[in-house]
């Protein structure tokens, strides 16, 4: 008697797919990680919810080129890790930068002077960064104003040219078509990133359910759109 094997390969299938989902909702796989695969150069971004930070293992693993720190959020508002995350990342050796959420609830002054207030002007930095994920249906012009005396005041003071940070839902409402001189780091966890009106990218979070040596909770995973020596020419002046 010949005997059916296709429900037994649907089954198999289907646990496989079962497997494969819980194991990537756990981020021990990641089907993105095949398209950023490319890209050699990876760094992190942590804040308080990462918790304690042992940075010498993170910085001893030799896996990540570059880390970004939650500094500020808002006008008032300063990341409990902030600065042990800053001080000792930095003396282990890691290229550092530090990133400001920005709020609708305060002005872009404001906020500038907040994030200056907190975060040191040190030459090896890299560029500040602006956490942009606000709800989509705020006055245009009203937030495009705010974030542009937020931009300039951190470039005035560090002499460095803010990156902005989007989700698609940000980059649509209040960048696309503006901030032009602005690197755009776009976050797209499911493909490769593909911004509205085909602009470049500089930083691409692809994971966000990482699992990095030292760091007890997931982790955000970002690649560098170009290879090393293209990182080290593009913030040669903040060594």
């Amino acid at each position: 008697m010949k005997l059916n094997k296709r429900p037994a390969i649907v089954t198999g299938l289907l646990l496989l797919f079962i497997i494969a989902g819980i194991l990537e909702y756990k981020g021990m796989i990641w089907h993105n990680s095949l398209f950023a695969a490319k890209y050699k150069v990876r760094g992190i971004d942590v804040s308080h919810y990462q918790g304690k930070i042992d940075w010498d293992k993170v910085a001893g693993s030799g896996k990540w080129n570059f880390v970004y720190i939650k500094a500020t959020e808002g006008k008032d508002l300063t990341d409990e890790y902030f600065k042990s995350n800053w001080e000792q990342a930095r003396s282990n050796g890691m290229r550092t930068g530090a990133y400001h959420f920005f709020t609708t609830q305060s002005s872009g002054t404001e906020q500038a002077a907040h994030f200056m207030e907190e975060v040191p002007y040190e030459k090896a930095s890299l560029p500040p960064v602006i956490d942009i994920e606000i709800s989509p249906d705020k006055d245009v012009a009203h937030i495009q104003n705010e974030l542009t005396v937020l931009a300039n005041g951190l470039e005035q003071h560090y002499k460095q040219r803010p990156i902005l940070y989007v989700t698609y839902d940000t980059y649509n409402a209040y960048i696309a078509g503006s901030f032009e001189d602005y690197d755009i780091w776009v976050r797209d966890v499911l493909k490769p990133p593909a911004l509205r009106d085909d602009r470049a990218w500089i930083f691409w979070q692809y994971k966000n359910r990482g699992h990095v040596s030292g760091i007890d909770a997931y982790v955000d995973i970002n690649v560098f759109h170009g290879n090393k020596a293209d990182f080290e020419a593009r913030f040669k002046s903040s060594k």
